[in-house]
């Protein structure tokens, strides 16, 4: 798996800073103000119209359960953890929360963009992860469907196991499936020609 990094433009994105006011949410939004990025700082919860932010900054040192409105690590943009206390419980309760990146406090004149660009490669990276094990998942899952269809062109086309794995994976290419796909298919079609035999 690879993803490309390049060099963002963060000029179109809006940010959200859930942060009790504080110096810290100002330094952060001076600095999204400079490189084009939007800002809003709210606290001490979002607003149904903050779960479009592009990326979310968030307080850890005052965070809690429950404050965000997805399960942890399930959120739907890049997380970036404002981290003034380095206490293991503050720390792991960020990570908990599936943060891409986080700066630590004070937030002086620097940090913010290269903590955008972590973020937005992490999650990225996340994102095509999940969706990759998904895939894998659902192919295990339909494995028995693919073996089924194995065996029946085994026996209708009298061929082995690898012939009829080959057989299946050109079936596949020409009607532009996935092998589990065209294995489903290739099953209701014999199934149906069982049926009609079995009927005659």
């Amino acid at each position: 798996m690879s993803i490309s990094i390049g060099i963002p433009n963060f000029q179109a994105w809006n940010a959200v800073i859930l942060h009790r006011p504080h110096d810290a949410a100002a330094a952060a939004a001076r600095q999204l103000e400079r490189i084009g990025v939007a800002s809003r700082i709210v606290w001490p919860e979002l607003a149904p119209a903050d779960t479009q932010a592009d990326i979310i900054f968030f307080d850890a040192d005052y965070g809690y359960d429950g404050q965000f409105p997805w399960e942890p690590g399930e959120a739907p943009m890049p997380l970036v953890a404002l981290l003034g206390s380095e206490a293991p419980g503050r720390v792991e309760w960020a990570m908990s929360q599936g943060i891409d990146a986080h700066l630590l406090k004070p937030i002086g004149s620097g940090g913010v963009y290269s903590a955008l660009v972590i973020a937005r490669h992490a999650f990225a990276a996340r994102k095509a992860l999940v969706s990759e094990v998904g895939d894998l998942r659902e192919r295990l899952r339909r494995r028995p469907v693919v073996a089924r269809a194995v065996i029946e062109i085994m026996r209708n086309e009298r061929i082995d196991e690898s012939a009829a794995f080959r057989h299946l994976g050109q079936l596949a290419m020409a009607s532009r499936r996935s092998i589990e796909d065209a294995a489903e298919a290739l099953i209701a079609r014999y199934g149906t020609s069982h049926d009609a035999r079995d009927s005659a």
